[in-house]
């Protein structure tokens, strides 16, 4: 058994850039490669990397460092300009999916809040999938990218507030009404302060050092981790107060300089994240989930389609271009594993449930990379006429 950090890194980039290669040429989502790396060597599997403690870090700072970069390519202009495109799509196609979700849980055995937790999960489509399986360089295929981009934008921006009300209520003992007010409170107050901080302090520094890219590096960082600090101390979450920095400086003239440097410690923290999940994965349960597991992931990538194309009719440019977005976003999220994670991390839901959606979502992620890259345009699709459609 070995525990050292090292090691562990080691075994975990070695193992990734092993399974990723093979991924890509069975054209297969890289999330799937870093899932089943960590199944493989985790507590459950060859127990290389068993610590827990290890694995519950690598998680947390995956999520922070995630969340920071996803507030920090959300400009407030461009999402008031989707929320008025997609708005009315995306909730009731939401609501649809967590109905489908919670009747799933509740048929198959699991009590109300799994099944509340499992319908939230349902609700989210796989951002990293949709976004790097869009096609980039073919003028035709603009309309369906930025309905897709809109749809999972607020679908991300209601998973963070599903997060921030599960960390809200805790172990499940409820909250009184002074801790209720203390979060209605705690967040509005650290948007303020952050985009307070933002106009008067953070943006004079940027000007004036902005050639010196190792120091805008570092105040990034910096003011990522603070305002997540202050956060957490305030009743909310690490996470959310990343967001929220992440969101204060999408407005800086530099942020897309921030956001291009930070993005290879994001794939850095990408990999150790999923790995963590894959690691987190009870054989022994997931072999106890593994019907309704099937049941409900197939569910998703039907459903999905079949919702999104009727509320798409007048948005998207043809009934086909409609179904296309509706399987480009046919999978569970990324998110839907942040939002059980949060869930499981805070008592609110047992290891059973925690599984289902672990691997539900690994299902779909599987099942609906092959539909995409041999059915429409992508950087990696099957065939060469897809690739230059």
């Amino acid at each position: 058994m070995h525990n050292d950090i090292l090691f562990s890194i080691f075994l975990i980039f070695c193992g990734a850039a092993v399974l990723a290669t093979l991924a890509l040429y069975t054209r297969q989502s890289l999330l799937v490669a870093y899932i089943l790396l960590g199944a493989i060597l985790g507590p459950w599997g060859a127990k290389l990397v068993s610590d827990p403690i290890i694995i519950k870090d690598i998680g947390d700072i995956g999520i922070i460092f995630l969340l920071f970069l996803l507030g920090l390519n959300l400009q407030p202009q461009n999402l008031i300009k989707m929320l008025t495109q997609t708005t009315f799509i995306t909730v009731v196609s939401s609501l649809v999916f967590a109905v489908v979700g919670y009747g799933v849980g509740w048929l198959t055995g699991f009590n109300t809040a799994d099944s509340l937790i499992i319908g939230i999960c349902m609700m989210f489509s796989s951002t990293i999938i949709g976004l790097k399986l869009l096609p980039t360089t073919v003028m035709h295929h603009q309309k369906t990218g930025e309905i897709v981009i809109s749809i999972l934008l607020l679908q991300d921006i209601i998973a963070i507030f599903a997060m921030l009300l599960i960390h809200g209520a805790g172990t499940g003992h409820g909250l009184s009404i002074l801790e209720v007010a203390q979060v209605l409170l705690a967040l509005p107050f650290i948007i303020f302060l952050a985009f307070m901080a933002e106009r008067f302090v953070l943006v004079k520094i940027f000007e004036k050092f902005n050639r010196i890219h190792e120091y805008l590096f570092l105040v990034a960082i910096g003011w990522c981790l603070s305002i997540g600090e202050l956060a957490e101390f305030l009743g909310l979450s690490f996470e959310i107060g990343a967001f929220v920095a992440g969101i204060s400086i999408a407005q800086s003239p530099i942020s897309r300089f921030i956001a291009d440097s930070l993005r290879p410690l994001r794939d850095f923290f990408l990999i150790l994240f999923f790995f963590s999940l894959g690691a987190r994965i009870d054989v022994a349960v997931m072999s106890e989930v593994a019907l309704p597991a099937v049941i409900l992931a197939s569910l998703m990538l039907v459903i999905k389609p079949l919702t999104l194309k009727p509320l798409l009719l007048k948005t998207a440019s043809s009934s086909k271009a409609a179904w296309e977005v509706g399987v480009r976003i046919g999978q569970i999220s990324e998110f839907s594993l942040l939002v059980a994670y949060v869930a499981e991390k805070n008592q609110i839901i047992t290891p059973a449930a925690y599984c289902l959606i672990q691997t539900a979502t690994i299902v779909t992620f599987v099942i609906s990379s092959y539909w995409i890259v041999n059915r429409y345009p992508t950087p990696i699709a099957a065939t060469e006429r897809l690739r230059r459609d």
